[in-house]
C-alpha cells in the first residue's frame, strides 16, 4: 500500500472540525519539560511505532496509537475530531512520513502545540515521498528508531534519563533478541536462497536475512501504491514461478486483490512455499517483536519446507 492510493472524499469536512477545535483554544496547550515523575502523553500514527515508544518510554510514557486495526488503510485513513483532540494534547508525536501518513501533518498543521517533539521516521531516515516507506522493516531503522525515540524522551523528561537509558537498552536486547536471533539464523542458513514477494513491504527486509528477492521492483512498486502492473513485469512474475525461479513466495495477507490471490494460488499449484507479512501489528494487541518474530519464523518455515534444510 502507498501513498498514492491516498483519498480524502471529506477532507474538507475534517479540516473543518479540527479548525473548529482550534478555536475552541486545544491548540493553546505547551508541552512542557517533565521534572521527573511525570507520564508523557505520547501520540504515535501507527501501532508498530506505539508498540516501540511504550516499551523504550517504560511506566513514563502513555501512547496512544492513532491506526490499530489490521484492516485500515493507513495511507486513506480519515483523522476524527477525537484523534485531532488527543495529538492536541500529546508532547510528543511519532509518525512514519515518507508520503506513508500524509494526514497527521493535517492533524499537526491545524493543531499546533508550542514545545511539543514531533519525530517524523522518513525525514529521520532521510526517506522522501516516493521512497518505500515500510522502514519498520529495517531492523537498522528500527533500532535507530528506538534510540531517537529515547533520545527525545530524555529531552522531555530529564529527570528520568537514566530510565529511559535503562528501558531502551532493555528493549533493543532482550525484546529484540529472538527477532535478531531469527534474522541471523535465516541469514545463516538461507543466504542467497532466490524469493519472490508481491510487495515492496518485504525490500527491507529481504537483503537483511540475506535473501534474493527476484520481483522486479517495479512490480512490487506497483502493488504497494495500487497502479497498475506492467504487462511486461506481470509476465516476468509468472514465469518465475511456473519455472520455479524462486523458492518462497512472500506476501502481505492485508492486501490480496484478485490479481495477488491467483499469483498465490498459481505459487501453490506450482508447490512453491508461501510465507505472510502484514503492515500493521497483528493482532493487534502484539508487541512489535512478537509480531514480527511470528512472521519470521513463518518465513523460516517456508524456507526450511522449499530447501529441505
Amino acid at each position: 500500500m502507498s501513498p498514492s492510493r491516498v483519498a480524502f472524499p471529506s477532507m474538507l469536512v475534517s479540516i473543518l472540525l479540527l479548525l473548529l477545535l482550534t478555536a475552541c483554544g486545544t491548540s493553546s496547550q505547551t508541552a512542557t519539560p517533565s521534572s521527573g515523575g511525570k507520564t508523557i502523553e505520547v501520540v504515535a500514527a501507527e501501532n508498530f511505532w506505539g508498540s516501540i515508544a511504550s516499551q523504550v518510554g517504560g511506566s513514563h510514557v502513555h501512547v496512544t496509537s492513532i491506526i490499530v486495526d489490521p484492516n485500515a488503510d493507513p495511507h486513506s485513513y480519515e483523522p476524527t475530531t477525537a484523534n485531532a483532540r488527543t495529538v492536541a494534547e500529546a508532547q510528543y508525536v511519532i509518525f512514519n512520513g515518507a508520503g506513508y501518513d500524509p494526514w497527521m501533518d493535517k492533524l499537526l498543521q491545524a493543531n499546533p502545540v508550542s514545545g511539543r517533539k514531533e519525530l517524523n521516521v522518513g525525514d529521520f531516515n532521510g526517506k522522501h515521498e516516493g521512497d518505500n516507506p515500510h522502514m519498520w522493516y529495517n531492523p537498522d531503522y528500527v533500532t535507530a528508531v528506538a534510540n531517537k525515540i529515547r533520545d527525545d524522551l530524555k529531552g522531555i523528561d530529564v529527570g528520568d534519563a537514566s530510565d529511559f537509558d535503562h528501558s531502551a537498552q532493555t528493549f533493543l536486547t532482550t525484546g529484540l533478541q529472538q527477532y535478531h536471533t531469527l534474522i541471523a539464523n535465516i541469514k545463516a542458513k538461507y543466504s542467497g536462497t532466490p524469493v519472490g514477494a508481491t510487495e515492496s513491504i518485504f525490500s527491507y527486509l529481504a537483503p537483511a536475512l540475506g535473501l534474493n528477492l527476484i520481483t522486479p521492483y517495479s512490480y512490487l512498486k506497483a502493488v504497494s501504491e495500487g497502479q497498475d502492473i506492467s504487462a511486461a513485469d506481470e509476465a516476468t512474475v509468472e514465469q518465475q514461478i511456473t519455472q520455479k525461479q524462486i523458492k518462497v513466495l512472500i506476501y502481505n495477507s492485508q492486501n490480496t486483490p484478485n490479481n495477488i490471490q491467483a499469483l498465490i494460488n498459481k505459487a501453490k499449484a506450482n508447490n512453491i512455499p508461501v510465507a505472510t507479512i502484514t503492515e500493521t501489528l497483528t493482532p493487534a494487541t502484539a508487541s512489535f517483536q512478537d509480531w514480527q518474530s511470528a512472521q519470521l519464523q513463518g518465513i523460516q518455515n517456508a524456507l526450511a519446507q522449499a530447501t529441505g534444510k
